[in-house]
């Protein structure tokens, strides 16, 4: 490396400290030889609190820097770096590189090493990309090439190559940084003292919703309004996060707001009063017990936390502020806030939304920032809706034209992100890259992408293995890399023919909000079906949280619920559900056969392992299953009548009852199911008390709770009878 490219780099460097900038310094060429420039530069820039990243440990450090393991860059949250080296050549983690990128502080450099043929081949990162049979080599590398088209073209990055001239950004000579007038002596921005402020004075079922990108002072807001909060009275606050990491900064300013408190055990205490960290899960199991009446409560990166579980604090604590990061990586801030929106407006219509804009680590305008969200399409915007849309156009894209149309791109992207509750920096390598995936559109154009995006769908192609390798996943002797569906079903349904057929799964289905409840959906989900059909696929599948609203879209696309998981998934707090749609013949059959080995088994996960599962999923599932026979027996008729007259008691009424509500259910599939048929469903497929019936609906026991019963099965009874005459008559006039 010669002294003039160390001069330009050190001048350069010079120009983002009186800026508060950060740079982002490019090097490639042989790996032995980047890491030893790297490790001079570091030297010879005077680089402090340096972490290097990297899949494989490098060799002995010349310079004092910390290695770090590329899987463990998530520890990193929160900390602050003096330069980060990314090193690629043993494989590219977008998570990681996202996440590190924003642990750069003001004035510090993000320096990426990378192979000088980067971007023409998969790297070894793409391993966890490769589903069964595919070997990671063989896949395509459009999301690296794109990154490397990206980045010799952004003119804020500075690019070392072997052999070739060194390319520094032409930035201005150095200006000094005039920061903002606060008026609020612990802030340093105008954005964070509102933040305090609204925290401050936060009202009584009047929520906030705080969101930020990194670097504008979120923990930091959460932290003095907590101590000012404790200043004010509160004897307790409580604060959850996916972990305590995530949520250290708002202790540290806690700690300098109030010197005089002791922070010991995820506790902070002054004078008596406290503020402690509770894990979700503790507090999600204690909610009656710390929530109610003058509880405050904090949640910090709500969207890495399961909606259902933001939705319980949302009911037990009158006084809440839920704070997430916009970018973030452990969920996406945007999808959580537009998602999370629905409930707000249900349940606490004077919720209050604030966005911290102004960053606070380091400057406006910050070229590293700009680069980084750029090259993992974190700020795209859906497309705006320009209302023209007459036709309707469906689209299969090609993945390699999708991958060098940037604005495209990254509307596609942007809508699939808004509609999803957690999207990664990963997803979009899937999205690209990832071996049998398909992308479907609709359009107002003829010609993809010349016309309004409208809706996207993202499939995948799974199954397809021979008889003993099928065998095997049955029996829980293999598990191949993907093929999600294929194997879940094989082994947990025991149909073993699943694995050995093909099916296509949709992953992702976003419309834009604009058009949505216009059947735009449903139409998508036809025109997959057509390409699987046409494409030899025997089932459609989707595997989704189990919300009802959301599985009753699915059942008016035709499919129906085959698999309920027993336990739910740590990113939604939902449990799982598997939805297929026969395509052809043998989807017939396999429908069939999961049919039955879903009614062996659902009446008695319901009553045992599920019986604590929202009565309104069981509602939503049970409208779709031919659990019981059709026609009840006329015994079963009677001991409903009397129950309904009040001459027989519940416990030998409740398999009557059970059929009476499975039949109801059976006319809702795909619709809105009544609130007093869940209850029901509680009550007699799950075996809840009935005093929790009368919690539930607001009664004062179990007497009411009894007569409560008695009139559903009459109004039950009624709707049976006008449905009898009605195809009597019906049959009358036909003779």
């Amino acid at each position: 490396m010669f002294d003039d490219d160390i001069n330009a780099l050190c001048h350069w460097h010079q120009i983002l400290n009186s800026r508060r900038h950060r740079g982002f310094l490019w090097l490639s060429g042989p790996a032995g030889e980047v890491r030893a420039r790297t490790q001079t530069l570091i030297e010879r820039l005077a680089l402090t609190d340096v972490v290097w990243a990297s899949a494989a440990s490098p060799d002995a450090f010349r310079t004092s820097v910390e290695p770090l393991a590329m899987k463990k860059a998530r520890t990193r949250l929160g900390t602050e770096q003096g330069a980060v080296v990314f090193d690629a050549f043993n494989g590219l983690d977008p998570d990681a590189f996202g996440a590190l990128a924003g642990t750069v502080r003001a004035g510090g450099l993000l320096i990426l090493l990378t192979p000088d043929d980067w971007g023409t081949s998969p790297d070894a990162d793409y391993a966890r990309l490769a589903d069964y049979p595919f070997e990671w080599s063989s896949l395509d590398s459009r999301y690296l090439a794109r990154l490397v088209r990206l980045l010799r073209a952004d003119d804020q990055v500075a690019y070392l190559a072997e052999g070739q001239p060194l390319v520094v950004p032409q930035n201005e000579e150095k200006t000094a940084v005039v920061p903002v007038p606060v008026e609020d002596a612990d802030c340093l921005s105008p954005d964070q003292a509102r933040a305090v402020a609204a925290i401050t004075k936060l009202r009584r079922r009047r929520p906030l919703v705080l969101t930020a990108d990194r670097g504008r002072g979120k923990s930091a807001a959460l932290g003095i309004g907590a101590a000012r909060r404790l200043m004010q009275g509160d004897p307790r606050i409580l604060i959850t996060a996916p972990r305590f990491s995530s949520v250290a900064p708002v202790f540290e300013r806690l700690a300098a707001q109030l010197p005089e408190g002791v922070l010991q055990d995820q506790r902070f205490v002054w004078q008596g009063r406290e503020v402690c960290f509770v894990a979700p899960d503790r507090l999600q199991a204690s909610l009656d017990e710390r929530g109610g009446d003058g509880s405050v409560l904090l949640v910090d990166e709500a969207a890495a936390l399961p909606a259902a579980a933001l939705h319980d604090a949302l009911r037990a604590f009158p006084r809440v502020v839920f704070a997430t990061t916009v970018h973030g990586y452990e969920g996406s801030g945007r999808g959580f806030a537009l998602r999370f929106r629905d409930r707000l407006d249900r349940l606490t219509p004077q919720w209050k939304a604030m966005t911290l804009e102004t960053p606070i680590r380091w400057a406006d305008n910050d070229p590293l920032e700009r680069s980084v969200t750029r090259l993992l399409a974190l700020a795209a915007d859906p497309p705006p809706d320009d209302d023209t849309a007459a036709e309707l156009y469906h689209h299969r894209l090609d993945r390699d034209a999708l991958s060098r149309d940037e604005t495209r791109l990254e509307a596609l992207f942007a809508l699939l992100v808004q509609a999803h509750y957690r999207t990664s920096p990963t997803d979009l390598r899937t999205l690209l890259d990832g071996p049998g995936i398909g992308i479907e559109t609709l359009e107002s154009a003829s010609v993809a992408g010349e016309g309004q995006l409208l809706a996207v769908a993202v499939t995948v192609d799974e199954g397809g293995f021979d008889e003993r390798l099928a065998e095997q996943i049955a029996r829980g002797e293999r598990r191949p890399r993907g093929h999600l569906m294929a194997q879940s079903l094989a082994l947990h349904a025991g149909v073993v023919d699943v694995a050995t057929h093909r099916l296509r799964r949709i992953m992702r289905l976003a419309v834009l909000p604009t058009r949505q409840r216009q059947g735009l959906g449903q139409t998508l989900v036809e025109k997959v079906c057509d390409g699987a059909r046409g494409d030899d696929m025997a089932l459609l599948g989707a595997s989704l949280g189990a919300e009802p609203g959301l599985m009753a879209f699915w059942q008016r696309c035709g499919l129906v619920s085959v698999r309920l998981g027993l336990h739910p998934e740590t990113s939604t707090g939902e449990h799982p559900v598997m939805m297929i749609r026969p395509l052809n013949r043998q989807g017939d059959t396999l429908k069939h056969l999961l049919g039955d080995a879903q009614r062996e088994q659902l009446p008695q996960l319901l009553a045992f392992e599920l019986s604590d599962l929202s009565p309104e999923v069981v509602a939503q599932t049970l409208s779709d299953q031919a659990v019981m026979a059709s026609v009840p027996s006329l015994k079963a008729r009677m001991q409903l009548e009397r129950l309904a007259l009040g001459q027989a008691p519940l416990v030998p009424s409740r398999q009557a009852l059970a059929w009476q509500v499975h039949q109801r259910l059976r006319a809702c599939a795909g619709e809105t199911i009544p609130a007093e048929l869940s209850t029901l469903c509680g009550l007699v497929w799950q075996g809840r008390s009935l005093a929790w019936l009368a919690r539930r609906e607001g009664l004062t026991g179990s007497a009411q709770a009894m007569c409560w019963v008695r009139q559903q099965v009459r109004l039950l009874l009624e709707v049976e009878a006008s449905h009898e005459h009605a195809d009597a008559a019906r049959g009358e006039g036909g003779g």
